[in-house]
């Protein structure tokens, strides 16, 4: 009976990334471990009268994916209280969204647009103007964070943070002004987004009983795309351990659904080797298990290191005191042998912090620490290979789809195609992993960063690499499983569908190896496996996996709206659209019949069209 399996999957193409069994129809669980991958007559020896099999009717199954780089933590917080344009296509659809949201939302709450978009995405090509924002929104609180670059603020908005003619800029920021000297609405990271950050952070918080359920709707979330482990790189306004108590709460309660390995992020300015040296007595790297576990230092080690990505303004310049606060740092962190990623977006910063590593590296070896720098979109040869030489890596994130537009005009489409220069990073043998930097300026979305991984192209569809700095299928998959587990110190682990690993699963909603490019983006998972146990479920599988209670509070736009919104919606889709329409009574002309619409000859298919998804627009007026 020791042999016999939880858990059988059958009647799949499965890609196991394996080498050495490339392709299975069939695997069995036991224990939350893979105990078998190949043909189905061989799996179903291990069936017995307690295995649940499932026929996957032929679709394609994935390891689960993993997010090398994510706030999961922070985004979870919050995740309730955001209503997301992540996927949105118009911004006529966007508008039409916050103004429903408006209707609902209670004072003293806001409505909050936190990043996961850009403006290139939306068919207008622009964003919001700020008198289309305040004629949504007069009296409710609205933020709309768009990447890295700015946030829009409505009236209501501005007098509740309290900014006035008098409020001076803070320093790397700048609060647009009228004439008469007065606040716009519009802020501007001049390059640093500590601005947008520190003015969002004044805004209520969830209680945390709603944080808690808040984080099991994103955990939710990530796992309807196929993510069962994601890193998470800490993040502004994210202290250690008063942040984290959420977390835990659900790891010990048994609620997490995605396991998270998660680094530490100083938050004191010039006291960072304060924070790192008080922690390293606190915490050891690895302490924890397979669902949550400590991973090391950063993704800031020191403020004067940080070089933001805004490619709007000038690359900034890094102060001349960066090499003496970041030496003691990595210093600490290498004598208590502690792994550690550092945020480089370009290559002088990434220069100069190797002048950094090489100097502790001649007496503290750096290799086998597991070492990484984050982004990396302008890196050279050289750097590429002084990184393989202290067997480091680079985790690389999808934020040229959605900053590529911005980095073309500054600097051409001659420099924007080796952003970052990932073929060549893969060919100096260094380990690179994938990710998508979400939640506040790309989404969490890994089909997102999929397709940009193939295709090269923006979401706003600017082509930005040549084929030869482009990943096929399979290896731009690799980035996603089992390469990022090297960012984990969880090699062999999980990653592939293989004996011994953890039973990570995804049963794929299409077949990611048959699709268009064009619609790898729009992918999700129809069942995903977490250790065995399903996490989430649609469709056929949908009552496989345990229900959520509903979000909280009520108003929150996860209630009405989901999170990553499909540019297509199939008739599940239409119907539960449908179901979240704000009309009070039927439509006076349609009388919101909407299976009959959607039988009739006019296009409400398109949610984006006139007609509507609903099967009439009156809704939107």
């Amino acid at each position: 009976m020791s042999e016999i399996a939880d858990l059988i999957l059958f009647n799949g193409k499965m890609t196991t990334l394996d080498r050495t069994n490339p392709t299975a129809e069939a695997v069995a669980v036991r224990d939350g471990v893979i105990v078998f991958a190949g043909p189905t007559n061989d799996a179903m020896r291990l069936a017995g009268t307690t295995t649940k099999i499932i026929d996957v009717g032929g679709r394609r199954v994935i390891p689960g994916l993993i997010d090398s780089h994510m706030h999961i933590i922070r985004g979870g917080l919050n995740y309730n209280m955001e209503l997301r344009w992540d996927g949105v296509r118009s911004l006529s659809q966007a508008m039409d969204m916050l103004k429903r949201q408006v209707a609902v939302t209670p004072a003293p709450q806001w409505v909050r647009v936190v990043g996961g978009f850009t403006e290139h995405q939306f068919a207008e090509k622009r964003l919001p103007t700020l008198e289309e924002i305040n004629a949504v929104s007069p009296d409710t609180p609205v933020f709309i964070l768009h990447l890295y670059d700015r946030a829009l603020l409505n009236a209501a908005a501005l007098r509740v943070v309290g900014y006035t003619k008098d409020t001076p800029d803070p320093p790397a920021g700048e609060i647009i002004r009228d004439a008469n000297g007065n606040p716009t609405g519009l802020l501007v990271a001049k390059p640093n987004a500590t601005i947008l950050y520190a003015t969002l952070a004044k805004g209520p918080k969830l209680p945390p009983e709603y944080q808690k359920n808040s984080t099991r709707h994103f955990m939710r979330e990530v796992n309807r795309l196929g993510v069962t482990s994601v890193i998470d790189a800490g993040g502004g306004f994210q202290n250690y351990p008063e942040d984290y108590s959420v977390i835990e709460d659900l790891h010990r309660e048994g609620n997490l659904t995605v396991r998270i390995a998660y680094n530490l992020f100083t938050q004191k300015p010039k006291a960072e080797l304060a924070d790192f040296a008080g922690w390293s007595k606190s915490v050891t790297p690895g302490q924890g298990d397979d669902l949550y576990r400590h991973n090391g230092a950063g993704e800031m080690l020191v403020y004067s290191a940080a070089d933001f990505e805004d490619f709007q303004v000038a690359r900034p310049d890094l102060p001349g005191a960066m090499e003496g606060d970041l030496e003691p740092v990595v210093r600490l962190l290498a004598e208590n042998r502690w792994p550690f990623r550092l945020h480089a977006t370009y290559d002088e910063t990434i220069s100069r912090a190797l002048d950094v590593f090489e100097k502790v590296d001649s007496d503290v070896p750096l290799r086998g620490l597991n070492w990484f720098f984050d982004h990396a979109e302008t890196i050279t040869d050289r750097n590429i290979d002084r990184i393989a030489a202290l067997g480091g890596g680079i985790a690389v994130q999808h934020r040229m789809a959605y900053q590529g537009e911005y980095f073309v005009d500054r600097y051409g489409a001659k420099a924007a195609e080796r952003t970052p220069p990932i073929r060549r990073m893969l060919e100096a043998g260094i380990p690179v992993g994938a990710g998508t930097d979400a939640t506040r300026v790309a989404s969490y979305n890994p089909w997102v960063s999929l397709s940009w991984l193939v295709t090269g192209r923006t979401l706003g569809g600017l082509s930005l690499y040549p084929p030869a700095n482009r990943l096929d299928r399979e290896d731009a998959l690799r980035l996603w499983t089992e390469a990022n587990t090297w960012f984990s110190s969880e090699p062999g682990k999980k990653g592939q569908i293989k004996d011994g690993q953890l039973a990570d699963l995804v049963v794929l909603s299409d077949d990611y190896f048959s699709v268009s490019e064009d619609s790898i983006q729009d992918i999700t998972s129809v069942l995903t496996l977490l250790g065995g146990t399903p996490v989430h479920g649609d469709g056929a599988f949908r009552d496989l996996a345990p229900p959520l209670p509903p979000a909280m509070p009520d108003w929150s736009p996860v209630r009405t709206f989901g999170g990553y919104q499909p540019r297509k919606a199939d008739s599940t889709q239409k119907y539960a659209f449908a179901a979240a329409c704000g009309c009070a009574k039927a439509c006076g002309v349609h009388g919101h019949a909407h299976a009959g619409a959607w039988g009739a000859s006019v296009p409400v298919g398109d949610q984006q069209g006139f007609f509507g998804a609903l099967g009439c627009a009156c809704w939107g007026f």
